[in-house]
């Protein structure tokens, strides 16, 4: 495996290679860009990369369908690290070109939703044809294939073009949530700030199955912070779960409620246990009473003692 080697949804001039550059660790790396995220992930399933950084989760749009998938099936992969990007479009033109001259524009599918608005308001009559990635479609711009595209600012200069227009997004705030992915090892030790993420398979279709999952992390004081259901490719109907929680797995009350999960479902797949970006342990709230690892461990003495006979 090469241990120096990250991959990342390409080709230059993403927004996942603008995340990927704020990790401390990506100034000691080789960064190889690739044409897609399964792609990416599979340099790191056959050694070929330690690490690849994709997008998972984007504030308007929601999860990113292509990482979600790709994390459920084939080798298992752990996600180490998470990064949040704000993110804001320009529209990148060849030089010399004005507004009126755009007729067709490209980006990535995720980004379109960001920017319908914008669109709608300034070239309702514009074509809009999707890119694999915001960069790649900058470099089809490059090459005279489309009048314009919307990616990062940054990526113009990559490109020989020219940002016409910048700071294109139509809610504010948007941001892109990225994940650090590699093989399975041992979960970094908590700090009191983390996330932890599974994919969840329902055994059957019935009453209340939905419903069976979600209470073994209500009934143990576990808060989600997103739900995704996905299609199986197993018929209509077949789904599976993506699921982020709050807190880590040596958490007794993630442990606890991933191994009630581990009981009643055919198969949970752990995706890891790692810090929230951007949170600090203070910046958590307050555990809900009866859910903290003391009041675990305290419940199970008193199970003890009554088995014992000792009241």
């Amino acid at each position: 495996m090469s241990a120096t080697r990250y991959t990342y949804l390409g080709p230059e001039g993403t927004f996942t290679e603008a995340a990927l550059r704020t990790l401390p660790e990506a100034a000691t790396r080789e960064l190889v860009p690739m044409v897609s995220v399964p792609a990416a992930l599979d340099a790191v399933r056959g050694g070929q990369a330690a690490g690849a950084l994709v997008p998972i989760e984007n504030s308007v749009e929601g999860g990113v369908t292509a990482t979600l998938d790709e994390l459920a099936k084939g080798d298992p992969l752990m996600i180490y690290r998470e990064v949040v990007l704000p993110i804001a479009f320009a529209l990148l033109v060849r030089p010399g070109t004005a507004l009126k001259d755009v007729k067709t524009v490209t980006g990535h599918p995720v980004a379109q939703p960001q920017v319908r608005n914008w669109l709608a308001a300034h070239l309702p009559d514009a074509v809009w044809e999707s890119a694999a990635s915001n960069a790649d479609g900058a470099r089809l711009v490059q090459e005279g294939r489309y009048d314009a595209a919307f990616a990062g600012e940054f990526a113009a200069a990559t490109y020989g073009l020219e940002p016409l227009v910048t700071e294109i997004h139509d809610a504010a705030n948007a941001e892109t949530r990225f994940v650090l992915v590699g093989r399975p090892a041992r979960p970094a030790a908590p700090t009191g700030a983390d996330k932890t993420s599974v994919v969840i398979w329902l055994g059957d279709d019935h009453p209340g199955a939905l419903l069976e999952l979600l209470q073994e992390f209500a009934a143990r004081g576990v808060n989600l912070m997103r739900i995704e259901s996905r299609p199986t490719g197993r018929g209509i109907g077949n789904y599976c779960f993506s699921v982020d929680a709050e807190g880590h797995i040596t958490d007794r009350r993630v442990g606890e409620a991933l191994m009630g999960l581990k009981r009643i479902c055919p198969q949970v797949r752990f995706l890891g246990s790692y810090p929230r970006a951007g949170v600090a342990p203070e910046d958590v709230g307050p555990l809900r009473p009866g859910t903290s690892d003391d009041e675990f461990s305290a419940a199970s003495d008193w199970l003890a003692r009554c088995a014992d006979g000792r009241f």
